[in-house]
């Protein structure tokens, strides 16, 4: 069984091989969300960006970047990723809500349609 190791948290956690990250956080009892971004989210389906998390050791055992990630997190440091379309195969540690993740440049649904524009 994989592990989750939240470095902000200092927790870890097991989980299932192929599981959500997002949903194990949460399930974890660690929040992955900051600031208004906690009420103001698409609840997992990939729609909003604000579900940042930084990957700081076992980027190898995480499912692929997705599109929406592409584009979503284009702007952000590549071991950033949306932990509700990031699926755990292997054991890996992560920062919840980087300073710089959320809000800003192309990690918004209006920043993704700039990108995507190339504004």
């Amino acid at each position: 069984m994989p592990t989750i190791r939240f470095e902000q948290e200092g927790q870890q956690v097991s989980c299932i091989d192929g599981a959500n990250l997002r949903k194990a956080t949460l399930a974890a009892g660690v929040n992955p969300y900051k600031g208004l971004n906690n009420l103001n989210n698409c609840g997992g389906v990939g729609q909003c960006g604000t579900c940042v998390i930084e990957v700081l050791e076992g980027a190898q055992n995480l499912s692929p970047l997705s599109d929406v990630e592409e584009v979503y997190l284009s702007d952000r440091p590549a071991n950033y990723r949306l932990s509700c379309r990031t699926t755990v195969n292997g054991d890996v540690t992560v920062r919840t809500c980087p300073g710089d993740g959320v809000g800003q440049g192309s990690n918004s649904l209006i920043g993704a349609v700039k990108s995507l524009l190339g504004r």
